[in-house]
């Protein structure tokens, strides 16, 4: 787990190690010279299942104990950035937010793996034609676009997120669940790549 120091006589973050003896390090800022000492908190093994759609994988976090830890952080994990989307502690209970320590179990989704939306096309005598789609999470789609997929070119009328649905406006496809719409004529300003499982 990478620790992270600012100075604390002039706010640098050029900050070296100059001393470390298990937990207690010594530290001098490059800038001001300033040297000092911390203590590093104690790691915890705390069991986190990690979620990459339908699938899923046990693994541990190493963590600071006493820290406290809420949905919608990120830790990292062999690699893995993985945002907790759940917290269990001792006798089931689940809980928005949590001591290291006394934390049963975390879960988690995998932010390395591509966001999986759903796409609803709204078609004649209420026919509906649903896809997902496998997009990189820093994509950004907006209300009025014109998407292909699937062989239908369609324009978005609303997106569905994670707290709301948009009318107008946009939003990053980390935070979203499902884009709707009708299909067009005309000409597609991206084409989607259907999600066919874990592996594809």
């Amino acid at each position: 787990m990478e620790e992270y120091f600012i100075c604390p006589e002039c706010g640098s973050e050029d900050v070296e190690v100059i001393k470390e003896r298990g937990r207690e390090l010594t530290l001098r800022c490059k800038e001001c010279r300033n040297v000092w000492h911390v203590t590093l908190p104690k790691l915890v093994k705390v069991p986190l299942i990690i979620s990459k759609h339908e699938m899923s994988f046990k693994g541990e976090a190493e963590l600071p104990e006493g820290e406290e830890i809420s949905i919608g952080d990120i830790v990292e994990i062999e690699g893995d950035e993985v945002r907790i989307t759940s917290i269990e502690l001792e006798g089931d209970k689940r809980v928005e937010r949590g001591k290291i320590g006394k934390i049963k179990t975390l879960w988690g989704e995998s932010l390395t793996y591509p966001r999986v939306i759903g796409v609803s096309i709204y078609l004649p005598k209420g026919v509906t034609q649903s896809f997902k789609v496998k997009v990189r999470r820093d994509a950004e789609f907006v209300v009025g676009e014109v998407i292909e997929v699937g062989g239908y070119t369609f324009k978005v009328e609303k997106i569905k997120t994670e707290r709301k649905m948009l009318r107008h406006g946009k939003a990053q496809a980390d935070e979203i669940v499902r884009l709707m719409g009708k299909p067009i004529r005309g000409r597609a300003s991206r084409h989607l790549e259907i999600y066919r499982g874990y592996g594809d």
